[in-house]
């Protein structure tokens, strides 16, 4: 099955490997391999992939920029389909911004300051494309991802392509409509304010220092391992527990941010899953609060 799909991607406009470590393709640089990896270029070619894996039931994965994500240590049987290629950006003068999927953030942050369009400085920084971004609603220093998605085009397995705006899109803390619902998203417009260019770059310079100041950004990690829970923050909470600079293996509850786990020294799945559960336990134990995962798990 797996041949046919290669046969079919042979001229398509697209980036086709096999059995590739997935290492490389996650901010973790964990995971294992996979039997084959896509990058698609084009919307015809991503829609068409998904077509052929579904009426052959091959198992697939989607990731965009990977900075969200822990992918387990092992041999993926299957497809994975990486979006970081389909990346277009179009600011055609007015307050939208049209994105593709696997459109970097820090990018399209940089092309909405020198269009002079002010509601992405949040997003400069961190290290995700597009698509991840409106599926799980991401947001930083009190802005999100719904504050200014204007609609979204996806395609859905069995329906094709779609597009909802507005509150169609169902977002709520790290979570929308796509979340869990196999959609993947193509593109996204995003509407913006009129802004001063400078006013915006310093701004993002602002926010910039802040996460240097108080992320482990010299390290491998997935961005914040926990959601913020109802009663307090995931971070405090942790610190306060004792758990900064805890380590199992590899893995370590960074020193610098105890939201963050990093990648330490050749860290494994394993590891990270193991330091997971410990703070999670640890964090139960001492203040009867439940901590939920951020990044998604792939195992």
């Amino acid at each position: 099955m797996i041949n046919s799909i290669s046969e079919y991607l042979k001229n398509k406009r697209c980036i086709v490997k096999e059995n590739e470590s997935l290492k490389e393709y996650n901010t973790f640089k964990i995971g294992g391999t996979a039997e084959l990896l896509v990058m698609p270029e084009d919307s015809e070619c991503l829609t068409g992939l998904i077509k052929l894996i579904k009426e052959n039931n091959i198992k697939y994965y989607i990731l965009g920029n990977g900075s969200n994500v822990l992918i387990a240590d092992k041999y993926f049987d299957g497809v994975f389909i990486i979006l970081s290629r389909k990346n277009n950006i179009n600011a055609n003068g007015s307050e939208f911004i049209y994105a593709d999927c696997g459109a970097a953030l820090n990018k399209l942050a940089g092309v909405a300051r020198d269009n002079n369009l002010s509601g992405l400085e949040f997003a400069y920084g961190i290290p995700g494309s597009v698509g991840g971004a409106v599926s799980m609603n991401a947001g930083a220093y009190g802005s999100e991802m719904k504050d200014i998605v204007y609609s979204t085009t996806v395609y859905s397995p069995g329906n094709g392509m779609l597009t909802v705006t507005g509150k169609e899109h169902a977002f709520s803390y790290r979570c929308s409509r796509f979340t869990n619902s196999g959609d993947i998203v193509v593109s996204s417009a995003l509407r913006l304010q009129r802004g001063d260019k400078e006013n915006i770059r310093a701004k993002m310079d602002e926010l910039s220092a802040r996460r240097r100041n108080s992320q482990p950004l010299n390290m491998s990690s997935a961005g914040s391992t926990f959601k913020r829970p109802k009663d307090g923050f995931a971070a405090a909470l942790i610190e306060q527990s004792g758990l900064k600079g805890v380590s199992i293996g590899g893995a370590q509850v960074s020193e610098k941010h105890a939201g963050f786990i990093v990648n330490r020294s050749e860290a494994t799945f394993t590891d990270v899953i193991r330091l997971i559960e410990h703070v999670q336990e640890t964090v139960l134990r001492r203040f009867g609060t439940v901590l939920e995962p951020e990044i998604k798990i792939v195992r």
